[in-house]
């Protein structure tokens, strides 16, 4: 049984799941390069990091089963790991729910974990507008090849039973009023779209981003009502 490497590990969160207690396990690698990320080590220089042995989360998890709802699927992007089944199966059989945190694009992958009953909630970022120019820059890397993957993923969401979220962390010099009715015209009908505000003054990808200002509460409630017009089920978080 091959298990991906893990990178990071949360023993206890209140933040990463919404109305859920729940652990983190972070894997390695990404096929993005969002200027405004954080996790830089997950993305740049994992063979700096050690790896933690999942003999070890699963004593933890195992010890403390009867507080704990579940554990996030985060990184670097989850599902580039072709042993993320594994992973999630033995989650699960420790009688555990399992949420994955995704860029969306490796939509054969999240299908196959709904289809096989791996996840129980799916958290996709929705980076930006679907279109090559705004994709590309909100992700640092040429996405040409990769939206018809992440349509694809959005797609496979809408239609399925698995609760699930669609998010924006909406970043100064990025995302624009018109971007974000753009992305919504994409998940008119979804159950949950979330706003995040990014918070600059911290380590970020690109280091230009450091010092980029925050949108303000005021203008992240009126980034909330223009979504809410096309999509009800938006809130910020």
């Amino acid at each position: 049984m091959k298990l991906p490497e893990i990178k990071g590990f949360i023993d206890l969160s209140l933040v990463d799941w919404d109305g859920k207690v729940s652990a983190a396990i972070f894997l390695p690698h990404c096929n993005f390069r969002c200027p405004f990320c954080y996790n830089l080590s997950f993305v740049l220089k994992p063979e700096g990091m050690q790896t933690i042995p999942y003999q070890e989360i699963e004593q933890y998890l195992t010890k403390n089963m009867d507080w704990l709802d579940g554990v996030t699927m985060t990184g670097g992007e989850p599902t580039i790991h072709n042993e993320l089944p594994t992973l999630c199966k033995q989650i699960k059989e420790l009688g555990l729910d399992v949420k994955l945190d995704t860029n969306g694009t490796n939509s054969s992958m999240v299908q196959k974990l709904i289809e096989q009953g791996l996840v129980d909630y799916v958290a996709m970022d929705f980076k930006a507008p679907l279109t090559q120019e705004k994709y590309s820059h909100a992700i640092g890397v040429n996405a040409e090849k990769l939206l018809a993957e992440v349509e694809k993923t959005v797609e496979v969401l809408l239609s399925s039973s698995v609760d699930y979220e669609f998010r924006t962390t909406l970043v100064p010099t990025i995302h624009g009023k018109n971007d974000i009715k753009q992305i919504c015209s994409k998940i008119r009908d979804c159950k949950k779209y979330v706003l995040q505000c990014f918070k600059g003054e911290v380590e970020t990808l690109d280091p230009k981003f450091r010092n980029i200002e925050s949108f303000s509460q005021e203008e992240m409630e009126e980034f909330l009502k223009l979504a809410r017009e096309i999509v009800p089920n938006t809130l910020l978080r």
